[in-house]
């Protein structure tokens, strides 16, 4: 996911706050803050939703409605594709919305595979080891920042591969068990696929974060 750092027509609105700063300073600082600052366009109060919909599916799954998660899985990817789709199109793209799409993507993915890993539905150790990538992503690219030059970067080939079957897996597992099939060759199959595609991803962005790093080290 790409990170935007455009805001929308920020011009127009600073010039009516200016306008305003003289009779209630206060008043015009907070409504900037609220309209600019946040950005809360149609885009992004789609992901909000879509982020709002991961306590209803964690329960769903925790309570064994399998069909109605599967469902609602369906519904975050179409939202997902919308709001992009929004925003692209639309020109509709915010800072907010670069940080809060892909925090509900995740949310999303991240709390199924520890869901379904709770309910005995996921091998325990595949949990361990998805949850255990992604919090080394975000803490990699954290260090990036703090010690190398900051740059944009796009995902690499094999985290996208990564992430499609991860959703296909739990997509897969979800349907299974809402139409009452037991486990059979695709769940390992796509088990397998996931564990290896996760740790080829996860060795990937080391090898990227180490190269960056000894290039900061050369520039100092």
């Amino acid at each position: 996911m790409n990170v935007d750092a455009t805001y929308l027509h920020g011009g127009t609105r600073l010039c009516e706050c200016r306008a305003s700063v003289r009779r209630n300073p206060g008043k015009v600082e907070i409504r900037a803050m609220t309209m600019s600052g946040l950005g809360l366009n149609l885009p992004n109060l789609i992901s909000l939703a879509r982020l709002l919909l991961v306590p209803l599916e964690i329960w769903l799954i925790l309570v064994g409605r399998y069909g109605l998660a599967f469902w609602v899985l369906v519904a975050a990817g179409i939202s997902d594709a919308l709001d992009g789709f929004i925003a692209k199109r639309f020109d509709r793209r915010t800072r907010l919305g670069a940080l809060l799409d892909p925090v509900a993507d995740k949310a999303m993915l991240v709390s199924v595979y520890i869901t379904l890993g709770a309910a005995h539905q996921l091998w325990t150790s595949l949990v361990i080891l998805v949850v255990f990538r992604d919090v080394m992503i975000v803490g990699g690219f954290l260090l990036i920042q703090l010690f190398a030059v900051p740059k944009h970067y796009e995902p690499l080939y094999i985290s996208k591969l990564n992430t499609g079957v991860q959703i296909m897996l739990v997509g897969f597992v979800l349907a299974r068990l809402g139409l009452g099939a037991v486990a059979g060759q695709i769940d390992l199959v796509l088990s397998l696929i996931v564990g290896a595609t996760t740790v080829v991803s996860g060795l990937s962005y080391l090898v990227r974060w180490a190269r960056l790093l000894a290039r900061s080290e050369q520039a100092l």
